[in-house]
């Protein structure tokens, strides 16, 4: 079983920049970033597989990105020019190959809010 703990949330001006970090108890097969506003699906924003495999959303290219420190199991997703519309709770996912199956776990949520 894994554990998340996220951190880096806070509140930042149109086209200012923050960093989310996530770190695991364990190593991760893979890692993502997803984020909600309340009454709407998680989507998914970016996602690395091991250290080295990264995909983004393609509201995010060029803007996100997300990079792992292996040492301490944590995966970063620094995000530039951030605008209103990426105000969100964002949530860690680490998939983890445990007892013969892959499995998801969650963070408890980061909030950004971009104020204009």
């Amino acid at each position: 079983q894994l554990r998340l703990v996220e951190s880096g949330g806070g509140t930042v001006e149109v086209g200012g920049s923050l960093t989310l970090s996530c770190t695991a108890s364990g190593r991760a097969s893979a890692t993502n970033w997803y984020r909600q506003t309340p009454g709407n699906e998680r989507d998914f924003v970016a996602g690395i597989i091991g250290n080295s495999g990264t995909n983004y959303a393609d509201s995010v290219k060029g803007l996100f990105s997300i990079y792992g420190d292996d040492p301490t199991d944590t995966v970063y997703l620094q995000m530039n020019k951030l605008k209103p519309e990426d105000s969100d709770t964002y949530y860690c996912n680490a998939v983890s190959w445990t007892d013969g199956q892959y499995k998801n776990y969650w963070g408890q949520g980061t909030h950004v809010t971009v104020s204009s």
